[in-house]
């Protein structure tokens, strides 16, 4: 038996052991291979068997199940989801972070940190090539990178502003260098290289950001559903009301010719919150105030060149020039650039030809300014893109001059085929090839070196090389680019036909160049080639090329006086931009072809790629509706060949399909054979040599390395997998029988020790229950015989209590009775003593009685009535103290009067009350409410019942200040000239002294004087003392005349007194009283006659007002009757 049990033990031991050891080798595999768990082929390498389908349908069902990334080998590739995942978190950044490449599921973290970890332990320079066409996401694939190695690297104020600024040059330069597309809601407009800096810890020093052939042709011309660049749209939906005013611009996006209507709005996109990302974006770089506001002002002026246009206009000698429609734009761009407006207006309309000592000038027509418009438009865009970036390059360079390890990020176009193709797709897609000949290139060097390193044979790779085509293109003698430039640089007529008749000379037999015009006669009867366009076969396929507009946009001519008055520009920034327009160095040598600098870019590009360590992220767009969740195979089957994601495939596989260092491989297959599982103790090489020897696979089928094992066949590998998995099946079911045994021994050793402890317990429990039982007997017993006695000797001493108790209730009684008797003869002697008491009250109360009836008999009528009207005077109180009216002074009611003889009492109440009531609301006035009545109540006693006019003025409040001159712009010259106090401030009409008409003067009231001054210009007319006012006379009629009489003799009575008419009368015939009383201490004269006189010059006139019908409605008319008769017809 005990043996029995010591091998259960040993069995159960051993089960632990090895669940332990598959519990540590299953949380290990959850990050420990991209094999476990895998959705498709993680590796498009183990693609078994390989074609275009296979291809397709593994990319497909991985996208289905949000797995978006893939790997060939070592290259990335990215499928745009359209929306956002859960995969980008700090935890998941953490699970990447030095980890192997192959380690985990793929993703573009493994990629960046395989670069970064190269980059910082290795020394090795890195570049990582993003990849795509518009809308792929290769501006989120850079991003996304940018932002890994910004959470894996070092950490401290100075790195992390470093990375910060690296982080934010972003938005800037997506904001100006990206646009909507159709394919694409954030479309790369221009090609970025960004080399980041790191010093010999990894941690990022700075970068130096490069880019290339940006397209310009979009600022003034945009595709259907497409858009300019963001920040037009930006500027003019996030600006403050301010700047837009600053900058002469106006929120509304149809004002402008320059931006595209259909499209200007995005779903899903705020421009405005954008602008203020952008703002913030430029600040954090390092943008100053004055900068940011220049970009800003040369946007604008962009925006507005949109704006103007020509028309046609004939000389004396025939010719056609043109001249601008409405100078208003012309203007506000010189106001916002510090332009000459006269020397610009002359750039757009006349050319100069300089020529050794010669010039010419000749004129514009309506096209040509067009073009002239145009093309500074762009240039200036253009210009401004470049100055930025050199910007944020000053702002994000290492500042350090110790040696620097670098990481480039390629962010470019990718391969383009359009229904319509031309100079801007011919141009990229030059590019790409280039991209892919260095990418076969260090594709086939990189397997070859690590072959070499691994000491495995290399067998030569038959591939594609695109060679042949660059040099149809760059071939410095007779490629595309330098025909193009001859072409350009040729004397005489130059078009687009010539340009492609001399590529049918110099190309027709060319392989991979097609043309019906060329001279081979294969292509005489393609009709799917136009005579206008050529056809190049790349490596991604056939292109079709539009040769219109190829001459133009490779010249990108801009005329030399437009970048002259550029540079007579006040404006620093544009001034700057333009400094081939300085006349002290005139350069007459042509300026080199937009293609000639884009090749020398590329040229440059790829030196430069050259001498780091490629990494490839390959970005695929899987449908055109930018939706989620669509997969459209003939779209993604297209982007697969023309990136070539096939050959690239193949030429991985070409030698051995996976490798895989030692040490992993025999930790992930060592169960498969009983030497190797569980611990195997010698060499990781020695233990794979074993392992694959006991599974007999094919010596052919792999090879052993330095430090890997490489596989040739996929096969192979899942057949490792396939016997993986099965021996962990076996194992499982092993480690089940063994636990569950051991948990059935265990349970029946738990139950037999279980039973005797429940039976000792029990044990316990019963002895315990007799005892008490017992002790509760003895305990009743006890209390019986202890009551027994109790109750015996109370009995005894009740006995004793009730004897002595009798005793006493018998002389209690005895007391009782003797005291009863004493009391009833106490009572007696006092009832006797209490009669005779009552008798003699009695008798002298009837002797009182009779004495006041006499005296009362005589004053009784008297004091009834003095009684009565006290009670009457009490009630009209207290019934007043609940009829009380309202506190408002203008309640008239009030409760009557019950009696005749309270009238007077009556009245006086309602007096007294009213006072009351009127001085509590004068209370509550302020001093300018108490100065407004005040006003009131002197215009009441002035005009109530003397003039029709003033109940309508009653309601009205006296404002005085009916201008508002301290508040309007417009009479700033006025105030100026005037330093007291305005009392009124009102336009009235003065009527003309000769013929009565009328004229708007702006009648002003101080304290010490009258005025009157010109209503548009502000200039005092007449200014007259208080002193010299003597009398205000008016009708009393429905009308707002009066006169102002002054002084004979007086100044200001020189030309005789004003008649005025004003719609607030009697507002200003108040204050005017008010304020002449208060300086002179003089009361006015305020006379209301409907006949006056009034002293004209020399004159004295007599105003007359009569009633009658006008024929301009209920408007008062005045007429000059004779010399001595004004007349005012009054409604």
């Amino acid at each position: 038996m005990g043996l029995l049990w010591q091998q259960v033990g040993i069995m159960v031991t051993s089960a632990i052991w090895i669940a332990g050891q598959l519990e540590t080798m299953a949380k290990m595999e959850v990050k420990s291979s991209l094999l476990d768990n895998m959705i498709g082929v993680g590796d498009m390498v183990l693609l078994e068997p390989l074609s275009e389908e296979t291809f397709i349908d593994n990319l497909k069902k991985r996208f289905d199940h949000s797995e978006i990334y893939t790997y060939i080998g070592s290259v990335v590739i990215s499928v745009n989801p359209y929306r956002s995942l859960p995969i980008y978190s700090p935890e998941k950044v953490e699970d990447y972070r030095n980890r192997n490449f192959y380690e985990l599921s793929p993703h573009i973290f493994a990629l960046s940190d395989e670069a970064y970890r190269s980059l910082r332990d290795q020394d090795k320079d890195q570049c990582i090539l993003i990849t795509g066409e518009s809308g792929a996401g290769k501006t989120e694939a850079s991003k996304l990178v940018m932002s890994y190695v910004a959470a894996v690297c070092g950490k401290g104020a100075e790195v992390n502003q470093v990375k910060e600024q690296l982080l934010q040059s972003n938005p800037v330069l997506e904001a100006f260098g990206n646009a909507k597309t159709v394919r694409n809601d954030n479309s790369s407009r221009f090609g970025k290289y960004m080399d980041i800096e790191f010093d010999f810890k990894g941690d990022p020093l700075g970068g130096v950001i490069s880019n290339y052939l940006l397209e310009k042709s979009r600022v003034v011309k945009q595709p259907r559903g497409e858009r300019n660049f963001h920040v037009f749209y930006q500027l003019l939906s996030g600006a403050s009301e301010e700047l837009l005013h600053k900058l002469k611009l106006e929120r509304d996006f149809s004002r402008y010719n320059y931006l595209s209507l259909d499209s200007a709005k995005v779903n899903g996109v705020d421009d405005a919150a954008n602008f203020r990302t952008v703002r913030n974006a430029m600040q954090i770089v390092g943008f100053l105030d004055h900068e940011a506001e220049s970009v800003l002002e040369v946007v604008a002026a962009v925006l507005k060149l949109g704006n103007i246009e020509f028309k046609p206009e004939s000389r004396v000698n025939g010719l056609d020039e043109s001249k601008i429609k409405d100078k208003n734009e012309l203007k506000e761009i010189c106001e916002l650039t510090s332009i000459d407006q006269v020397v610009l207006e002359r750039a757009f309309s006349f050319r100069t030809v300089e020529a050794k000592q010669e010039k010419v000038s000749t004129t514009l027509n309506v096209a040509q300014a067009y073009y002239a418009r145009d093309a500074l438009a762009k240039n200036l865009y253009s210009r401004l893109f470049s100055w930025l970036v050199n910007r944020i390059n000053e702002s994000i360079k290492a500042q350090t001059k110790v040696r620097k390890k670098v990481m480039g990020v390629l962010d470019i176009y990718g391969f383009e085929i359009f229904e319509d193709n031309s100079f801007e797709q011919f141009i990229i897609n030059y590019c790409n090839e280039k991209l892919q000949q260095i990418f076969i290139e260090l594709t086939l060097k990189e397997e070859q070196e690590e072959y070499i390193r691994e000491d495995i044979e290399w067998t030569h790779i038959d591939y594609f090389n695109n060679a042949i085509i660059c040099d149809l293109i760059e071939n410095n003698t007779n490629g595309i680019l330098a025909m193009l430039d001859e072409e350009c640089l040729r004397p005489g007529t130059v078009t687009d036909e010539t340009f492609l008749e001399k590529l049918n000379q110099v190309c027709a037999t060319h392989q991979h160049f097609e043309s019906r015009m060329s001279k081979c006669s294969r292509f005489l009867n393609d009709t799917t080639l136009p005579h206008s366009c050529f056809r190049i076969q790349h490596y991604a396929g056939k292109v079709l090329y539009q040769v219109e507009g190829f001459v133009d946009k490779n010249n990108d001519l801009l005329y030399r006086d437009l970048s002259q008055a550029m540079w007579k520009a006040g404006h620093t920034l544009i001034k700057s931009l333009f400094p081939e327009g300085n006349p002290a160095k005139v350069n007459l040598k042509r300026p080199p072809t937009a293609g000639s600098q884009f090749k020398a870019s590329v040229a440059t590009l790829m030196k430069n790629l050259q001498t780091k360590n490629p990494n490839y992220i390959r970005c695929i767009k899987p449908n055109d509706k930018k939706a989620a969740h669509i997969f459209n195979e003939s779209l993604v089957c297209h982007q697969i060949r023309y990136l070539g994601l096939l050959e690239n495939v193949r030429v991985r596989r070409a030698g051995y399909a996976f490798r895989q260092a030692y040490e992993p491989c025999l930790e992930r297959y060592k169960m498969l054979c009983k030497q190797t599982w569980p611990h195997w103790k010698g060499p990781a090489r020695s233990g794979v040599e074993v392992l694959f020897n006991e599974l007999e696979i094919p010596v052919e089928e792999y090879s052993f390395g330095r430090s890997k094992i490489f596989i040739r066949n996929p096969r192979t590998l899942f057949q490792l997998e396939d016997l993986r998995k099965q021996r962990l099946e076996d194992l499982a079911t092993l480690i089940q029988k063994i636990y569950r045994g051991w948990k059935c021994r265990t349970r029946f050793l738990l139950m037999k020790r279980s039973q005797v402890v429940i039976a000792a317990w029990y044990r316990r429990y019963a002895q315990q229950k007799r005892y008490q039982q017992i002790k509760s007997s003895a305990l009743v017993i006890q209390s019986y015989i202890r009551g027994w006695k109790a109750r015996k000797i109370l009995r005894e001493l009740k006995h004793q209590k009730r004897c002595k108790e009798a005793a006493t209730t018998i002389a209690a009684y005895w007391h009782g009775t003797q005291a009863r008797r004493e009391l009833r003869r106490l009572k007696e002697e006092a009832r006797n003593k209490h009669a005779i008491a009552v008798i003699w009250a009695y008798w002298l109360g009837s002797k009182v009685r009779r004495e006041y009836r006499k005296f009362f008999r005589a004053n009784a009528g008297k004091k009834i009535y003095e009684f009565t009207l006290q009670r009457i005077v009490q009630k009209y109180l207290l019934e007043m103290k609940n009829k009380m009216p309202s506190l408002s002074p203008i309640d008239k009611n009030w409760p009557s009067r019950p009696y005749l003889f309270l009238d007077s009492t009556h009245k006086e109440l309602k007096r007294i009350f009213h006072l009351w009531r009127c001085k509590k609301y004068r209370d509550q006035f302020t001093d300018q409410q108490k100065l407004i009545y005040e006003e009131k109540l002197e215009a009441s006693e002035l005009f109530k019942d003397k003039k029709a006019l003033y109940p309508s003025s009653v309601g009205q409040p006296f404002q005085g200040a009916y201008l508002e001159i301290n508040k309007n712009p417009k009479y700033k010259k006025l105030k100026d000239a005037i330093e007291e106090k305005i009392i009124i401030a009102e336009v009235v009409n003065k009527i003309n002294r000769a013929n009565g008409k009328s004229t708007s003067r702006i009648f002003l009231l101080t304290n010490n004087n009258l005025l009157l001054a010109d209503q548009k210009s502000g200039q005092i007319k007449s200014e007259v003392p208080l002193v010299d006012v003597t009398k205000v006379s008016m009708s009393s009629q429905n009308d707002g005349f009066f006169a102002v009489h002054l002084k004979e003799g007086s100044e200001a009575a020189s030309k005789g007194d004003f008649l005025f008419s004003s719609d607030h009368l009697i507002e200003m015939a108040t204050k005017l009283y008010r304020t002449t009383l208060s300086q002179t201490k003089q009361k006015l004269n305020i006379e209301i006659s409907d006949e006056f006189l009034v002293q004209f010059r020399q004159d004295k006139v007599c105003v007359k007002f009569i009633q009658g019908n006008q024929k301009n409605g209920s408007v008062p008319t005045c007429k000059r009757k004779n010399n001595r008769l004004l007349e005012v017809a009054v409604p």
